[in-house]
């Protein structure tokens, strides 16, 4: 699907839980109350609605705020923040100290050696690939 629709579905959906009609006359209203720049159209509003135009990252941030939603939620779904969540708790998990101490060093080591060592490390991924 396209992105413009998804992130439409989205909006009217959380406009929904957040108990309101999702029609473009209510969330203009709404969105220029608390935008601080300057106001949204009708139009732009409508295209946001009906998947024709995805807001501006500082719009739809204040599109989450009002929403009460997650902007990155709003923006790319659910499916980011799973993703996210479960690399972190892959990091959280296994990574031990030595890992930690490795990645320390690995950081402070100038940039040119760096990839060399990332050269590496990615060379002995692709032959040791499960």
């Amino acid at each position: 699907m396209d992105q413009k629709l998804e992130f439409a579905n989205r909006l009217r959906a959380a406009m929904v839980a957040a108990g309101l009609e999702p029609r473009p006359g209510v969330l203009l209203n709404l969105f220029n109350t608390h935008y601080w720049g300057r106001s949204v159209t009708f139009q732009a509003v409508s295209r946001w609605l009906r998947g024709g135009a995805i807001p501006e990252q500082d719009k739809l941030i204040t599109l989450a705020k009002v929403l009460k939603i997650e902007p990155e939620v709003l923006r790319f779904g659910e499916g980011v923040r799973q993703s996210v969540q479960e690399h972190r708790q892959r990091w959280d998990e296994g990574v031990g100290y030595l890992e930690r101490e490795t990645f320390d060093a690995f950081l402070q080591l100038p940039a040119p050696q760096r990839k060399i060592i990332r050269e590496v490390i990615l060379t002995f991924a692709q032959v040791h690939k499960p």
